[in-house]
Formats: structure tokens, C-alpha cells, sequence
């Protein structure tokens, strides 16, 4: 991969959370930034500023847009070294109170744009034969929690893709990361967290309580989307990179309480499951 002097970024959803951080901190190091986001207006003065940055307009539902942005980076700096999947939004609801609209429209954004911009950019990073993919997934990939169902199933979509990916992609010579951040401070639980239209009283214990969690710690989440960006951006450049980079303190204090329970329950079930083989 080229150094951080000469790397060519593309990232998506750059105005905001991990991928402004991302764009802020790769530019600081050298790199040369395609910032899209579906109004390049609201970028970041900084990235507005340099002329290593290259702003662009993308709605990663539409396919012809993520095409458009990849041809437009290509012609602007030949190639794309990192990829970063930042594109997203979160949706809180009970499973019973998300409509059918409400969930694919999450979809729509969360998993079939990130898809859009994978088949936009992998044909040149293969040619290539070099790069990096950082997909943004969430701790809630790995574990659903009440009022977060639907959008946590988005993110299990998207630890699934990543791991079938890293699997295709290590052979071509380009590498996948999935970051799994716990509470940062970015506008999730803000401007970017869509409420289900429908509340019932009945999971008012359960997925009411975690809507106004939610809503209750926004602008005081413990995480810091700078320190991430500079943690994902080493994470990638190191002599192994991670598949998985769960990020900060409650993140990996869920994954692994989730992944003490798992092994706890196949112990416990081990003897009936083993018994289901053909004699």
C-alpha cells in the first residue's frame, strides 16, 4: 500500500462521526482525500481548505452516484488505497414498532449502499492488486440490545459481508477491517438516529427506556471519534492488521461478556448438539 504521503482515500459519509475524523486525520498525515457525502457543502472547513481533497456528492442508495464518485477519484488520482465504508444511520424502535418502510429504508442505507459502493470500487482496487477496505460496523453487529434491533441487524449484515470479503479479498492482495465501536461522540444518537413512528406502552420497560438512553447521552458518549480515527488508521497500517477492531471500553466489555455467554451456552448444550450426527 502506499504510505500515508501518498495514499488515496475514499470515504463515504465524510461529514460527520468516523468518517470527518477519518478524512481530518488522513489528510493531517498526508493523504489525498475523496470526502463524498450527500451535501459535500457541510464538509469540514479544513477539507473544504486543502487541494488534497476532493469533494464529491453521493447518496450510496443510488448506484449510479457511487460509480460516478469512484470514476471521479480515479480520474482525479488514478487509484483508491483505502476504501472506508462510513455511510449510515442508526434506527431505534422495538422490532414489533419498525414498519416495513422504516426497516428497508435502514437497509437500503446501512447494507445495500455499502454493497453499491463495494461493486463501485473493487474492480480498480483488484486491478491494482493492493488496498485496504474499513467497513464501520458497530458493537451492536455483534450483539443486538433492545430498541436497536433492526439497525443491529444491519450491522450483523455487514459483519457478515466483511468476513465473507476478507476471506476473497486477502488473496488479491487487498485487506478488510470491520471497526466495531461502542458510544462515541458523534451525531448517532443525534441527527443521525431515526425514531420509529410507532411507540407501543408495552416495550416502554424495554426499547422506550433504550430510546431515551440513547437520547440522554448525546454529546456525552465516552468515546472520541479523533482518537479512533487515529487508532483505525494505525490499525490498518500495522505489520498484521486486525479483522476485527472492536473500539473502546464498552464495546469490548460487551463483546466480551457476549462471547463468555456463546461459549458458556455450547458448553452447556454440547452433548445434545453432538448427538444430532447421523449414527
Amino acid at each position: 500500500m502506499a504510505d500515508n504521503q501518498d495514499r488515496v482515500w475514499l470515504i463515504t459519509g465524510a461529514t460527520t462521526g468516523f468518517g470527518r475524523s477519518l478524512a481530518r486525520e488522513a489528510l493531517a498525515r498526508g493523504g489525498r482525500v475523496a470526502a463524498t457525502a450527500r451535501d459535500p457543502g457541510r464538509l469540514d472547513a479544513a477539507l473544504k481548505a486543502s487541494d488534497r481533497v476532493l469533494g464529491l456528492t453521493l447518496d450510496v442508495t443510488a448506484a449510479g452516484e457511487c460509480r460516478d464518485a469512484v470514476a471521479a477519484t480515479l480520474t482525479a488520482w488514478g487509484r483508491i488505497d483505502v476504501l472506508v465504508n462510513n455511510a449510515g444511520y442508526g434506527l431505534v424502535g422495538a422490532v414489533e414498532e419498525v414498519s416495513d418502510a422504516e426497516a428497508r429504508a435502514v437497509f437500503d442505507t446501512n447494507v445495500f449502499g455499502l454493497l453499491n459502493v463495494l461493486r463501485a470500487a473493487l474492480p480498480a482496487m483488484r486491478r491494482a492488486g493492493r488496498g485496504t477496505v474499513v467497513n464501520i460496523g458497530s458493537v451492536g453487529g455483534l450483539l443486538a440490545r433492545s430498541g436497536i434491533g433492526v439497525y443491529a441487524a444491519t450491522k450483523f449484515a455487514v459483519e457478515g459481508i466483511s468476513e465473507a470479503l476478507h476471506q476473497e479479498l486477502k488473496p488479491l492482495g487487498i485487506g478488510v477491517t470491520v471497526v466495531e465501536p461502542g458510544p462515541f461522540r458523534t451525531d448517532f444518537s443525534g441527527r443521525s438516529l431515526v425514531d420509529s413512528a410507532v411507540v407501543l406502552e408495552a416495550y416502554a420497560g424495554t426499547a422506550g427506556e433504550r430510546r431515551a438512553e440513547l437520547r440522554g447521552k448525546h454529546g456525552a458518549q465516552q468515546g472520541d471519534p479523533d482518537k479512533a480515527a487515529r487508532v483505525i488508521i494505525d490499525a490498518i497500517d500495522a505489520p498484521a492488521p486486525p479483522f476485527h477492531l472492536v473500539l473502546g471500553n464498552p464495546a469490548m466489555a460487551r463483546a466480551t461478556e457476549k462471547l463468555k455467554a456463546l461459549l458458556e451456552e455450547i458448553e452447556r448444550w454440547r452433548g445434545p448438539s453432538a448427538a444430532t450426527d447421523f449414527d
